[in-house]
């Protein structure tokens, strides 16, 4: 980043909402929050700083500030409930969190120094605007320092904080830079939320290229008539999409954006059929499937998916200082074509779980076939194709992926069986309406009547509402008298019924059983 400063100061570096930073702007005004942090924080290699800021020239200053104090980056998101802000605060023990006044309140049980970065994007004057502008010697820093831990759901009722370290993080930058090469003519959207880990790339791959970032608005990410309209007004030529947004986008959109000519997808299973129809959106970009989990620094495989030729969509093959085993449950490589645990082991790898060592040791586990390594179980089904590329079959546990964000089963159940209306929960996705829907299951702890089920789920839902972030919360809330069991005594998934659009309204929808 440094060295596209000193080469193209003058070079716009961020736009956002008709504002913008060059290079030399953004530099200067993040140095000014790294020396802030080092010298009235103490921030130093592996100290966490939270970030807690909705979407703006203010987020970018605040990331690229954390990370030249030499410390690690802590998103937390303002549209998440206090409750789990709350848990993340205290789990991750930040003693500084950068905000703006607008989201603020959401951190009030928070008791260390809060630093709002408000008008940093525009004014000359702000709270650390008398400290120096020159770059920071970085003598501490190495390689095996964090550079950010990103919350993750988790099958306990709690979120996990991985923390993933430079090493794997420029491991994935440069391969990205080598295989896809932007320039300082391209222009890359930031849309992700922060909190997925997408977003890291759509922060610092640009930045390391001398490309310009352009911010979509808050919750702008969600609008595809908004986004179709920014990517042809600002001329993006890159972009990310989790894939139900993608076809969301293709079916909402007329238009042709003919700046694009890149689009990387992950985050979900990347269908045939948007394959095949992109183009009439994108008629000069190339679109790529990325796999790869939080754990393993954003993306270890890639495909290309002008080589499509089968009736599902390959993960690709490994990205470069990366390795991955297919492997049984007792740990053996499985054959072509035969399903078995994807295992992640490389330069790519996270240290770990903040404060889970068992967890840690749990996942991510001694490396056989290479000498004092590690390998992270990743817990997804996948297989060998003789081509060399990697079939995505799905998952082993009860984790899934809803519009990108990754979702423990167990969390969701954990937190309605807490409430004193629900004597047991069961949480599953299926596809209802076209597209991947959270569906719970609900058996209440009282005796209530039909005409009251409209009101219990509501009821449910809100005290869901205040403790789990919105993609977290069922689309549909069932009430169930009585558990459908198979003859072995396990709840029949299969006889639970698959709800319309009225179990939104709370209806009563009866189980059946053979």
């Amino acid at each position: 980043f440094e060295q596209q400063v000193a080469q193209s100061p003058n070079n716009v570096a961020v736009v956002f909402e008709g504002e913008q930073l060059t290079y030399q702007q953004l530099n200067d005004k993040a140095n000014q929050l790294a020396h802030y942090l080092r010298e009235m924080h103490g921030v130093k290699p592996d100290t966490l700083v939270g970030l807690c800021v909705e979407r703006s020239l203010e987020m970018v200053i605040g990331i690229f500030g954390i990370l030249k104090a030499g410390g690690a980056y802590v998103p937390l998101d303002p549209s998440y409930p206090q409750e789990r802000l709350a848990y993340m605060l205290e789990d991750a023990a930040l003693d500084v969190v950068l905000s703006q006044n607008q989201v603020c309140t959401v951190l009030s049980e928070f008791n260390g120094s809060l630093l709002l970065l408000d008008g940093m994007g525009s004014e000359s004057k702000h709270f650390c605007h008398r400290y120096s502008t020159a770059s920071l010697p970085q003598n501490a820093l190495t390689v095996s320092n964090l550079a950010y831990v990103i919350y993750t759901s988790g099958s306990t009722g709690k979120p996990k904080g991985v923390m993933v370290e430079h090493q794997a993080l420029m491991n994935r930058i440069y391969w990205m830079q080598q295989q896809y090469q932007l320039t300082h003519e391209d222009s890359v959207l930031q849309k992700t939320p922060f909190s997925f880990d997408v977003s890291v790339w759509e922060f610092v791959w640009p930045m390391m290229a001398g490309a310009s970032i352009v911010m979509a608005k808050p919750e702008g990410h969600k609008d595809a008539q908004y986004l179709a309209a920014l990517i042809n007004k600002e001329k993006v030529t890159t972009l990310h999409f989790v894939p139900s947004m993608f076809n969301a986008y293709l079916d909402g959109v007329q238009k042709d954006s003919p700046s694009v000519r890149q689009i990387f997808c992950s985050g979900e299973a990347l269908d045939c059929k948007a394959v095949y129809d992109y183009v009439t959106r994108f008629s000069q970009a190339k679109l790529h499937n990325l796999y790869g989990p939080t754990e393993a620094a954003i993306d270890v495989t890639a495909y290309d998916c002008a080589g499509l030729n089968s009736s599902s969509v390959p993960i690709g093959a490994p990205i470069a200082n990366t390795q991955i085993y297919i492997l049984d449950p007792y740990n053996n490589p499985v054959a072509m074509g035969v399903p078995g645990e994807l295992h992640i082991a490389g330069d790519g790898l996270a240290r770990g779980y903040l404060n889970r060592p068992e967890l840690t040791e749990e996942k991510f586990i001694i490396n056989r076939f290479a000498p004092n390594t590690r390998m992270y179980k990743s817990g997804d089904l996948a297989r060998w194709s003789n081509d060399g590329n990697i079939e995505y079959l799905g998952r082993i546990d009860s984790q899934v992926k809803i519009r990108g964000f990754r979702i423990e089963l167990g969390e969701i159940e954990n937190q309605l069986v807490k409430s004193e209306l629900v004597d047991s929960a069961l949480v599953m996705a299926k596809e209802v309406g076209g597209c991947q829907q959270l569906l719970g299951y609900v058996k209440p702890s009282m005796l209530i009547s039909h005409a009251e089920y409209a009101e219990y789920v509501s009821t449910v839902k809100s005290e869901l509402n205040q403790y789990l972030p919105e993609f977290m919360v069922p689309s549909f809330l069932v009430v169930v008298e009585d558990w459908p069991v198979t003859p072995n005594g396990k709840v029949d998934r299969k006889a639970l019924p698959i709800p319309d659009g009225s179990a939104l309204q709370g209806a009563y929808e009866a189980p059946s059983t053979n």
